[in-house]
């Protein structure tokens, strides 16, 4: 569903009924592909989520840091020695950094949990500063937390991806509701970084934009390649 379409439909039905529409227009989609259906609904026991911890191809480890670059612009990914509490759980603050051409572009402040038992990573929100040529915010377009205007934690990262799986990242109605289908968990990937085999490859796409774009991860390391960045350095923290 197109951006401004849901914008029309939010304004006359409210965020519960676009939410309801995209799920019910998900579900056509998938019958209509032989695929499975979207999942936009997550039987979590908060008591089992933490603010810490790690599953095959996500590290959400106080000091963890991804360096990608796509030619002079970057975009750093640290996980921050901060928690905040969204939607009644405590989250782990994962800040994005990205530059375009030198000049710092947006800073993100993103909010996840592990489940305990399964591996999973949710997604809670996150905060958003997009800035101007002369280094000063000027938006905040794409925020968004779990518990506020309608809006839904998402899965991030599966504990154990399938191939097929189609999972939300995000359900937060007429401003995010990016989402991933796993594609493959057998991938070889040469990046500056290394060359990394058994790399899990997603495609995402949004219900409310068109189009798509796929992202790959390697096990043990994380995200790999995002649109044209790919990853230059890994940091880990000190033992």
């Amino acid at each position: 569903m197109k951006r401004l379409t849901c914008w029309l439909v939010a304004g006359v039905l409210g965020l519960g009924a676009v939410g309801a529409l995209a799920s019910s227009a998900w579900a056509e989609e998938a019958k209509a592909k032989g695929k499975a259906e979207w999942r936009d609904t997550f039987p979590v026991d908060k008591a089992n989520l933490a603010d810490a911890g790690k599953n095959p191809y996500f590290i959400l480890e106080p000091g963890y840091r991804l360096v990608l670059e796509d030619g002079k612009d970057t975009l750093t990914i640290t996980v921050l020695d901060e928690t905040k509490v969204v939607d009644g759980v405590k989250t782990r603050v994962v800040e994005e950094h990205e530059t375009e051409g030198g000049r710092l572009a947006e800073v993100s402040r993103n909010y996840f949990a592990i489940d305990k038992n399964t591996g999973d990573i949710y997604y809670f929100g996150e905060d958003v500063d997009t800035y101007d040529k002369d280094g000063k915010v000027m938006g905040h377009e794409g925020s968004w937390l779990a518990g506020v205007g309608g809006a839904k934690f998402g899965l991030m990262m599966p504990g154990k991806p399938t191939v097929g799986d189609r999972y939300c990242q995000e359900v937060a109605p007429k401003v995010a509701m990016d989402r991933a289908e796993v594609v493959s968990v057998t991938e070889e990937c040469k990046v500056p970084a290394g060359t990394f085999k058994n790399c899990l490859r997603t495609r995402e796409s949004s219900a409310l934009e068109g189009g798509s774009e796929e992202k790959l991860y390697a096990p043990d390391v994380g995200l790999l390649k995002d649109a044209g960045f790919v990853l230059a350095k890994v940091e880990k923290p000190n033992p």
